[in-house]
């Protein structure tokens, strides 16, 4: 339904441009919005949705039969604009969820006037610590309807952008728009958030699957990448393997490798050593240097999580098998964590 800040806006607008009093009132006469005066003769005009009254405009008689008709039929395209963004909205939603078949798809986008043969690409934004009611009004200043763009929030936590793209646009350019939802999230709004999007939907149809991959990139990130901020789907390595192994066959290679010495067990600071060890490809001196000790103390630490593992994390399969361990340990976590 159209919004009393619109007629307000409407009938303003009248009252400057013909000089003469407007009244709009709904179907029962309450009067919802008026300005000047519509004292004595009046011209009255119902505005109809369909068979029904919706709205009636009430004008003075000075204000002459053709603007009080102009006047109504703005307030009609008003009524059937924000009936389309409501029916769009719904569609969409239904869309990300996938609760329409392919036929019901296509026939609704046409009935819209949606393009359902553009290529597009789903965001999904999640702020790190509670969603900001302001931010999905920025991110809507950024993407607008004009260019096929659409914004709307799935659940209470999360902003999804299905974003139309041209033949152009290459992964860069993907890559580039969740930078720039990042930056604008944390200088506009405030807000530290999670940006990540799916494979490129060749058709309206395709919009579902790359929602669904965007919400399992964010994830798959939440515990495999916790410091990465913008994240795609196609980019998930063997993070995205691990999610989808089985809880079962997860325990059986924990126990197969760590025995009952669990990582958490393990001393943290050998932990948060042999961390840095890895992201330095091994390399003993640049470890060292970095963590601003010895050399012999690394490696002092790194034989003593070999003692307690049997992993020679210098040796590249030994490093290999610890590094995939690690990860699955932490999606262990992460699943009893959410029971």
């Amino acid at each position: 339904m159209i919004s009393e800040r619109l007629i307000i806006n409407c009938i303003n607008d009248a009252h400057s441009i013909a000089g003469a009093g407007f009244a709009v009132s709904d179907a029962d006469g309450h009067v919802i919005a008026e300005v000047g005066s519509v004292d004595g003769e009046q011209i009255t005009v119902d505005i109809m949705d369909g068979d029904d009254t919706v709205l009636i405009l009430t004008a003075g008689k000075d204000a002459g039969e053709v603007a009080v008709q102009l006047v109504a039929s703005q307030l009609r395209n008003l009524i059937t604009a924000c009936a389309d963004r409501v029916d769009r909205n719904s569609f969409f939603r239904d869309l990300l969820l996938g609760s329409m078949l392919p036929v019901e798809v296509y026939n609704r986008a046409e009935r819209l006037h949606i393009d359902r043969n553009v290529r597009r690409c789903v965001y999904v934004i999640e702020p790190v610590v509670q969603k900001d009611n302001n931010l999905i009004e920025m991110v809507k200043e950024l993407f607008y309807s004009e260019a096929g763009d659409h914004v709307t929030a799935v659940d209470e936590s999360r902003i999804v952008v299905i974003k139309a793209l041209s033949d152009s646009d290459e992964a860069e350019d993907l890559e580039e728009s969740a930078r720039m939802l990042v930056d604008m999230a944390e200088s506009e709004a405030m807000c530290d958030v999670r940006v990540s999007y799916g494979t490129v939907a060749s058709d309206i149809k395709g919009v579902s699957a790359s929602y669904r991959e965007a919400k399992m990139a964010l994830e798959v990130a939440k515990i495999f990448y916790p410091m990465k901020k913008t994240i795609e789907y196609s980019n998930l390595g063997v993070g995205r393997l691990i999610y989808q192994l089985p809880v079962d066959l997860c325990q059986l290679f924990v126990k197969e490798i760590f025995g009952d010495n669990i990582p958490e067990e393990i001393d943290e600071e050998i932990l948060s050593t042999v961390t840095k060890f890895f992201e330095n490809n091994l390399n003993v001196s640049e470890t060292s240097r970095q963590l601003y000790i010895h050399r012999n103390t690394l490696i002092y630490r790194i034989e003593k999580l070999q003692k307690a593992t049997g992993l020679d994390v210098r040796v590249f399969d030994d490093a290999l098998t610890l590094k995939i361990a690690l990860m699955v340990v932490n999606y262990m976590k992460y699943i009893k964590g959410s029971e």
